[in-house]
């Protein structure tokens, strides 16, 4: 994977791409990418396991997003739908036609922004513990505590934050170590952390808020791990399947971070799911 930058107006994306150019189009999947989207506070680092495994099939892309590890310093001056159009002008760059996009938790949340805005771009989607965008998902009191978390955060000794980080999305040694390897990034800086956490709360709600359609029209996935314990993530993966009728897979003693807990089955959905695409 090469690292590469992005430049936007409010800093610098850090991200790593292995467009597979030396092998033919059939062997990096006919044409298909796969663009590995990270959650709120975790970095590219966290799909280790799915760049492993995919790595020089198919033409791949991670990102540390906005704000978020080597992607610093970044100014607190943009929203969900930024994102995505910074994603956009990534991929294009990068000759990423037929984007396939994997969303762990709020990297979820950023591909259905994307889909929202570039319908016609996007060739599949693959949500990780990740939830609906549309407003009829979420109570007005989630959007209110989402809106308000940042100081709730501050209030945390760093020692707290990292205990809850790690031992709250994960269930296996592996996914913990490595998201507290991730929230080490911020050791030094708790302010920056509790930024990041609060901003990407907030910008969440804003998003919810603005009750776009958010429709997904590519083929797609739900996966949520059996115990994902972070907000209402269950019950929005089981409202989401039964509104849409999305396939939903429960992933057996998982966690939030489902993708570093049960990385092989994962893979093994993802290959299915590629397979029908």
């Amino acid at each position: 994977m090469v690292e590469q930058v992005h430049r936007t107006a409010c800093g610098e994306i850090h991200y790593w791409v292995d467009k597979c150019a030396h092998n033919s189009a059939e062997a990096c999947g006919g044409g298909v990418q796969l663009v590995f989207l990270p959650g709120l506070t975790a970095d590219h680092r966290l799909f280790d396991k799915q760049v492993a495994h995919f790595r020089g099939r198919y033409p791949l892309l991670v990102w540390d997003a906005p704000a978020h590890a080597a992607s610093w310093p970044f100014t607190f001056d943009f929203d969900l739908m930024d994102k995505a159009r910074w994603l956009d002008e990534i991929l294009t760059r990068e000759g990423f036609s037929r984007p396939i996009l994997i969303g762990q938790s709020m990297g979820g949340y950023v591909a259905q922004a994307y889909a929202e805005l570039f319908p016609n771009k996007i060739s599949g989607f693959v949500s990780i513990d990740s939830a609906p965008l549309q407003r009829e998902f979420t109570t007005a009191a989630e959007i209110w505590l989402l809106k308000r978390m940042e100081p709730v955060y501050r209030l945390y000794p760093w020692r707290s934050l990292l205990s809850l980080g790690t031992r709250g999305v994960s269930t296996t040694d592996y996914g913990r170590g490595l998201m507290r390897e991730m929230m080490m990034t911020y050791c030094a800086d708790k302010e920056r952390y509790v930024q990041i956490s609060g901003h990407g709360m907030r910008m969440l709600a804003e998003a919810i808020e603005a009750d776009r359609a958010y429709k997904i029209e590519s083929p797609a996935l739900l996966l949520c791990g059996a115990k994902d314990l972070a907000g209402s993530a269950k019950r929005h993966n089981r409202a989401w399947h039964k509104r849409t009728a999305i396939p939903l897979v429960w992933l057996k003693g998982a966690g939030h971070n489902s993708n570093t807990d049960v990385p092989d089955e994962v893979n093994r959905l993802i290959e299915e799911f590629l397979s029908n695409v």
